[in-house]
């Protein structure tokens, strides 16, 4: 059922939030600055007029989400905090302080499936209308965006084949105690002690021990899923589909196609970047487009199957023109997207030391400029939550993606509000100045 309006009945012995914090502060400044009814007109749909219980306030969900990938938190650290500071109690839309929790951590995670990913764009292109209104973000920056790549590594365990053999026989004879089916062995303890000595033999560099007790885990996933196979003819849904990633899984091998890597997300990839620390990385690419300017995020997609980063530039700046309401006009790229499968009005200009030579200087500094994208990704790792991704399934990956850039735009928001006027607009005269080339920054700030 569509959320009621969140109103709190008044309370003439209570202080409200906005007369007890500081008016200055980041975030009760922003929370005054974003458009809240963009959400709640655009989410409502997703509601039942009539049938079921009425969601929680929408703007509260919204909240919750970009204060989790903004300060990187879990679905249920960021509701205990929630309790302790009433900066976050006031950006959520509360007017008293709060003694309970908001909602349930799990209502978090029903609300992102009901958003979708789709829905879930919504929030990124709050927060750039909201960068454009407060002139954080001109709207000529809009016209150069860099685009580039990089992978969102799914929270899974590094996958070997003696773990994924274990954990499949696991998998298979809990799904049998569930369906009352009587088998022959579990080998719930033999696998066991067969799962530890390969670690340990692999460990010592016993390498001819390691493939025998690897051997003996293969065996055992072979026999349960001949023994669940001969005793169900007509398995159910759930079932069959775990039966025939063991199936795949048994007959993988080094160089096949299209492997599984984690019984709990079949979908993810091995993808190599040529990094020299990391050589492969379990996850899904993902695509993304910056400002060149003011490194801004205005686009960003999830893209499953490793596609080659040139085959990827097209729906990348498809999410950019979703998100901003514009097409760019010119995009900078490197290397990689060399035959890149876009033919639409964007300019795409590739990256090259040995080109860059030839331009003039004007055009040399926005060639200079698409290697700003490379931090952003840095800081969308440590800081918003995307070096490992807890959501699940291929709309999971998608929805990370989105929120991690929402977490990182509002950082750069916050750090607006978070300087002094003052010393702001000192920043914005300098800025102008080195423009224009003058070199005395007061008389230029007291002109």
């Amino acid at each position: 059922m569509r959320p009621k309006k969140h109103i709190e009945t008044p309370d003439m012995f209570r202080s409200r939030l906005d007369q007890i914090l500081n008016p200055g502060h980041p975030l009760y400044k922003l929370a005054n600055q974003i458009d809240w009814s963009l959400f709640e007109d655009a989410f409502g749909a997703t509601y039942h007029d009539k049938k079921g219980r009425p969601g929680k306030p929408i703007r509260i969900m919204v909240a919750l989400h970009y204060l989790k990938y903004t300060f990187d938190m879990s679905d249920e650290y960021v509701i205990d905090m929630f309790l302790e500071n009433p900066y976050w109690q006031y950006f959520c839309g509360f007017e008293y302080f709060q003694h309970e929790f908001p909602t349930d951590p799990s209502n978090m995670t029903r609300f992102r499936k009901r958003v979708g990913d789709h829905g879930i764009e919504k929030m990124l292109e709050g927060l750039v209308k909201t960068a454009l209104e407060m002139r954080a973000m001109k709207p000529s920056d809009l016209n150069k965006i860099n685009v580039d790549t990089t992978v969102q590594e799914k929270a899974i365990a590094f996958p070997t084949d003696a773990r994924l053999h274990y954990r499949m026989r696991e998998k298979l004879v809990g799904l049998a105690k569930e369906r009352d089916i009587a088998l022959r062995q579990s080998y719930i303890r033999v696998g066991k002690q067969a799962f530890i000595k390969q670690s340990r033999y692999a460990h010592a560099k016993q390498m001819r021990r390691a493939r025998r007790e690897r051997k003996k885990l293969k065996i055992y996933l072979g026999r349960v899923v001949r023994d669940i196979e001969r005793k169900v003819s007509k398995p159910d849904a759930e079932l069959r589909h775990h039966l025939e990633m063991a199936h795949k899984l048994l007959l993988q091998t080094k160089t096949s196609k299209n492997k599984i890597y984690s019984i709990h997300a079949p979908e993810v990839e091995c993808i190599s970047k040529g990094k020299a620390h990391k050589r492969y990385e379990f996850g899904v690419k993902v695509g993304m487009a910056s400002t060149s300017k003011s490194n801004w995020i205005v686009g960003i997609k999830a893209f499953h199957g490793n596609p080659y980063d040139g085959h990827t530039l097209d729906e990348a700046l498809q999410a950019t023109k979703r998100v901003t309401g514009r097409s760019a006009q010119e995009a900078y790229v490197d290397l990689g997207y060399r035959g890149h499968n876009h033919h639409g009005d964007t300019q795409v200009h590739i990256v090259s030391n040995r080109t860059m030579k030839k331009l003039t200087r004007a055009v040399r500094k926005w060639y200079k400029r698409r290697s700003g994208i490379e931090p952003i990704f840095g800081h969308l790792k440590s800081d918003n939550r995307m070096s490992k991704n807890y959501l699940s399934g291929k709309d999971g990956d998608q929805i990370n993606a989105v929120l991690c850039a929402c977490g990182f735009n509002m950082r750069k928001l916050l750090a607006v509000f978070l300087l002094p006027d003052f010393v702001y607009r000192f920043f914005v005269k300098i800025k102008e100045h080195m423009r224009i080339g003058r070199s005395n920054a007061c008389y230029v700030f007291f002109s």
